[in-house]
């Protein structure tokens, strides 16, 4: 192992070989946003795909998970993977041994910035009393792996849309990069299809630029030792956080581990490609990065059975909202040992609010996890407020008019829209009590999603 290979290690770093689409083909149409956004919403999966056409794309290397519940699973995997070695065999991608600096800009941010590079999954555990160097934000649903592994298990590319972030307040990483990089001789830039905005990398393939890296996340690493407080004996300095990609860091995880055990002892097993996972890095306090909540749906109950669940959270009131106010504006009121949350049902909005201070799910998921279990109700998650209310409504004239609305089904789903959340209290919360409830947090709206375009050889 080479002095780099081993600096590398100690920090839980991988410089991989990274593929990217040829000169000739068209970015806007190759970059598709993460497939696990808008998982309400086929038609934006459908508009993607009238937009890619016949082009290449990575709309065909990816699965939407917006389909994720349909009965050809395991058609759709062998289509997938039938492009990805197309894509090998029609030399669609040129590789380079570094990483990436990228920049994003978004409908609601400027820019973004970004370091694309690969993390060690043997320095990563998903579980909530884990304290290793990679950490997940949010709890991890074991049940949603499945499908998600037999996507990766033996997959010849992959391509990331994790965001690891890292808590370095004095802007030293990725912001350094920024001033290493030639601005004016971008690798690639690109509009985003969509109105998503657009995306800029160079690459980062001279040994100066690793050996910047290196230092630097040395130095967080360093300061990781003491910051959130001493360390356990079973403890590793807390350097990256799970930003976005929970469930997809956690398959990588899985699969790797799967790998080595049916491989155990094999020559060169332990730098198998599989052991990594490309991830892009973003600081926590990047001014492009906004946390939002994710709102909930429920599905399959009456009203009134949701009710009674959340009248029994602490100090709970159920209110209509009143006439001409704004549920947002409601919700996002700070009142001293209150959390506020939205109720939309069809035509009506109620404000529920509890004596509460803190990360908002943590009571509510309790409450919810308890009603999908005693009455059959499911949940899904969505990104915006205003989406909640488009697929509230939609589903309400879909449905009509009703009388004993009270006792409605919920086929159509009741919204529920959580408060404005801050980012600055993450790290120091995590490596107090480990992961939040799972889905806690957004960075930013669904269509600032990270998009894939970067890829790297796997199986």
């Amino acid at each position: 192992m080479t002095d780099l290979e081993t600096q590398c290690a100690t920090l839980g770093i991988h410089i991989p070989t990274i593929a990217l689409p040829r000169a000739d083909i068209d970015l806007s149409r190759w970059a598709v946003i993460a497939c696990d956004q808008f998982t309400q919403d086929p038609s934006y999966w459908e508009r993607v795909a009238q937009y890619v056409g016949e082009s290449p794309s990575m709309l065909s290397l990816i699965y939407p998970e917006v389909y994720l519940e349909g009965t050809v699973q395991e058609t759709r995997i062998k289509a997938i993977r039938r492009a990805m070695e197309e894509t090998l065999a029609q030399r669609l991608l040129t590789e380079f041994r570094g990483m990436m600096y990228i920049e994003r800009e978004t409908p609601y941010h400027p820019r973004r910035r970004g370091l694309i590079l690969a993390l060690d999954l043997e320095r990563y555990d998903w579980h909530p009393q884990a304290r290793p160097l990679i950490r997940a934000t949010e709890g991890t649903v074991a049940e949603r792996l499945p499908p998600r592994i037999a996507i990766r298990r033996g997959a010849p590319l992959e391509a990331p849309h994790i965001i690891i972030l890292i808590d370095d307040e004095k802007r030293r990483l990725v912001e350094g990069l920024e001033g290493m990089i030639p601005r004016q001789n971008p690798t690639y830039h690109t509009e985003l299809m969509l109105g998503a905005g657009a995306v800029t990398g160079w690459k980062l393939d001279q040994e100066e630029h690793w050996q910047f890296v290196i230092t630097t996340l040395g130095e967080l690493y360093t300061e990781a030792r003491t910051k959130y407080g001493p360390l356990s004996a079973q403890e590793e300095p807390f350097l990256f956080a799970v930003g976005d990609g929970n469930h997809s860091l956690a398959t990588a995880k899985a699969v790797w581990e799967e790998y080595k055990a049916q491989h155990q002892g094999e020559p060169g097993l332990m730098q198998h490609p599989a052991r990594y996972a490309l991830v892009e890095i973003e600081n926590l306090y990047d001014e492009g990065i906004q946390f939002e909540p994710i709102h909930r749906l429920v599905f399959g109950g009456s009203r009134e059975s949701l009710f009674q669940y959340l009248r029994e959270l602490p100090g709970a009131t159920l209110q209509s909202l009143p006439p001409g106010s704004s549920l947002e504006e409601w919700i996002g009121q700070g009142v001293p040992g209150k959390t506020r949350y939205g109720i939309v049902y069809g035509r009506e909005q109620f404000i529920l609010s509890i004596d509460f201070e803190g990360i908002a799910t943590v009571p509510l998921q309790e409450a919810l996890d308890r009603l999908c279990k005693e009455t059959g109700a499911t949940l899904d998650y969505i990104h915006g407020s205003d989406e909640v209310l488009r697929i509230v409504q939609n589903s309400s004239r879909q449905e009509g008019p009703s009388s004993g609305s009270q006792q409605k089904s919920l086929s159509q789903p009741i919204g529920i829209i959580l408060p404005p959340l801050g980012k600055e209290n993450l790290f120091a919360t995590v490596a107090r009590s480990g992961p939040l409830p799972r889905k806690s947090f957004s960075m930013g709206e669904g269509i600032e999603k990270r998009f894939y375009l970067e890829c790297r050889r796997l199986f």
